[in-house]
């Protein structure tokens, strides 16, 4: 059993991190990382993540890919955020979950009919939860990360790395470790009380 003390100073000490120290992150860390991402709950156990780790050359390949105009590239406000050593993007498979839904264990549920069959579009909702499982393994691991959105320019990722088409991207997390840097905008926005989220017995 882990001390729910433990966990709550992991949750507690995960935040966004922008600024990395000029220092490599070994490989065998990265893949601890990844390997407790996996990990993570998927609905039918379908597991469709995958996993694109970029590091040197590939690094600036990605922000050349993102922010092709150089001029962008200096006025960006998170300098810090390109001198990530390491960037992963994960990737899920939306079409794992009807093939996995279509197989007799779970065939009655009308769910293998194709990705239009589900209502509420469970790769992204076990997608987030791989995502969550790096940034925490990545904190105890005393790394910083941040996970950033693709936007517009994910299918260009996708070309620039050889990413197949049936894939979709979460996002893209930086990796590295930590050095001193300005908050998020939003990091000193409040959260709400237990008694505001939480509804017992009926809203």
């Amino acid at each position: 059993m882990i001390p729910v003390d433990d966990l709550a100073r992991l949750l507690s000490a995960r935040h966004m991190v922008r600024d990395f120290a000029d220092r490599p992150v070994p490989d065998d860390l990265v893949d601890r990382t990844l390997d407790l991402a996996r990990r993570a709950p998927s609905a039918g156990n379908t597991q469709p993540w995958s996993f694109l780790v970029l590091r040197d050359d590939d690094v600036a390949r990605y922000w050349a890919t993102t922010m092709p105009d150089p001029e962008a590239q200096a006025r960006f406000r998170w300098q810090g955020l390109l001198h990530a050593p390491v960037l992963v993007v994960p990737y899920v498979r939306p079409a794992a979950y009807p093939d996995r839904y279509a197989e007799p264990d779970k065939a009655a549920t009308g769910l293998g009919a194709g990705v239009d069959a589900w209502p509420v579009p469970y790769w992204w909702v076990d997608g987030g939860a791989a995502v969550e499982n790096l940034l925490l393994a990545a904190t105890a691991a005393g790394l910083g990360a941040c996970l950033f959105g693709q936007f517009e320019r994910e299918v260009d990722v996708r070309i620039a790395f050889g990413v197949p088409d049936d894939q979709r991207a979460v996002g893209t997390i930086a990796l590295g470790w930590p050095a001193p840097g300005e908050p998020g905008r939003s990091a000193a926005r409040p959260r709400p009380a237990l008694d505001d989220v939480v509804h017992r017995g009926r809203w």
